[in-house]
């Protein structure tokens, strides 16, 4: 008997939405077939899609919980437990925590929370306590100093799957505008012009010393052992060569039409902000998401600070993109996973395990009903 009979679904396949049922037995999915089953044991969905359990690469909510207000401190183990309840809630299966390794401001949860980080997941995860899958995504400050230090143990790291190097200098990359970076830094003080120009100063002397070596040892040390690279906020196609070049993968985040074309000439996979596409415009005064999308220059999405956006974000996709929804699902779903070597979820189908999610949609926002895990429910 099989576990579990889902029926009366609009089944969300890789290549087509069909009206149908999911058997699933044990972790695994079993069966998909159209049309309606009447076992007298299966959950009829009312005709709510059925889609793969989301996979995020990129997310900074974990640290927002862990600073839930400018110098407020949230004990790490609890900050956790509130992210996977939002992620699970939100039809996200399989998180990549993104953990900053360096920052360029002293005393942030950035620079300060990484081990507490770590330790909070290691240890809801060994009390089965998280509803999500929590894998690493480690983001590598390229202009600080220890950045080599602090990142070499944890390459190793068994919940590893994605290394990105970055380089958040003021006038260049994300902070091309020098007043969009004075905007996000400043948080709740105001900064004075000549504090603005002395800590621009003070950053890129940090790059001047740090950032060319470290890129070369991280890319040397995560190559040597096979994981896969992204280049974080590329800009033009000089940035995209570069990544090219250093074997990357993966090209997150770029701020310009001229990058994300280049990134797909040259075979890099572009991800881009759920946030961008929902808000329909850059936080950060750089490239639509949308103008992107419609010019078939995205692969995946990430929800980098907003869970929710990434469901939203799909749809969208559908709605004001073009795109199949299909084509929408497997951008926030099987592209990510097969993007980081998981080949086991990301899509409905036999032999897959069973991460999936009733979603219903409200005018043109996606719900997320019931969230599913590895055949069990988790929200």
């Amino acid at each position: 008997m099989p576990d579990l009979v889902i029926t009366n679904a609009k089944v969300l396949l890789r290549t087509e939405c069909l009206p149908g049922t999911m058997v699933v037995q044990g972790e695994e999915i079993v069966e998909v077939q159209p049309g309606h089953s009447y076992s007298t044991s299966a959950q009829d969905w009312q005709g709510d899609y059925l889609i793969p359990g989301l996979v995020e690469l990129h997310t900074d909510n974990l640290e927002k919980h862990m600073e839930p207000r400018p110098g407020v401190r949230w004990p790490a183990r609890s900050a956790l437990l509130i992210h996977d309840a939002q992620i699970a809630s939100s039809g996200i299966t399989t998180v990549l925590d993104a953990l900053f390794i360096g920052d360029l401001r002293t005393g942030s949860v950035r620079a300060e929370g990484l081990a507490t980080a770590l330790d909070a997941i290691a240890a809801a995860s060994a009390g089965g306590l998280l509803r999500a899958e929590h894998l690493l995504h480690l983001r590598c400050e390229l202009s600080c100093a220890n950045m080599m230090e602090i990142a070499a143990p944890l390459l190793s790291h068994a919940k590893v799957r994605l290394v990105s190097v970055m380089d958040h200098t003021p006038g260049q990359r994300q902070w091309t505008r020098i007043d969009k970076f004075r905007q996000y830094m400043q948080g709740s003080e105001q900064w004075t012009d000549a504090h603005l120009q002395s800590e621009v100063d003070r950053i890129k002397a940090l790059q001047s010393q740090n950032a060319q070596r470290n890129r070369r040892d991280i890319v040397q040390a995560a190559r040597a052992i096979g994981l896969p690279l992204a280049s974080h906020d590329d800009t033009n196609e000089e940035h995209v060569a570069q990544a090219q070049a250093d074997g990357m993968k993966i090209s997150e985040f770029p701020t310009s039409e001229v990058a994300a074309r280049a990134a797909h000439a040259r075979g890099l996979a572009t991800v881009v902000g759920a946030p961008n596409l929902v808000r329909g415009r850059s936080h950060s005064g750089n490239a639509s998401a949308l103008d992107l999308a419609r010019e078939r220059l995205v692969d995946c999405m990430s929800s980098d600070y907003v869970p929710h956006s990434l469901l939203h974000s799909a749809f969208l996709l559908h709605a004001r993109a073009g795109w199949s929804l299909h084509d929408a699902i497997a951008a926030v779903s099987h592209t990510p996973a097969r993007l980081v070597g998981l080949a086991d979820r990301g899509e409905i189908a036999p032999q897959q395990r069973a991460d999936f999610v009733r979603v219903r949609v409200l005018d043109d926002v996606a719900v997320a009903l019931e969230t599913w895990r590895a055949g069990q429910r988790i929200a």
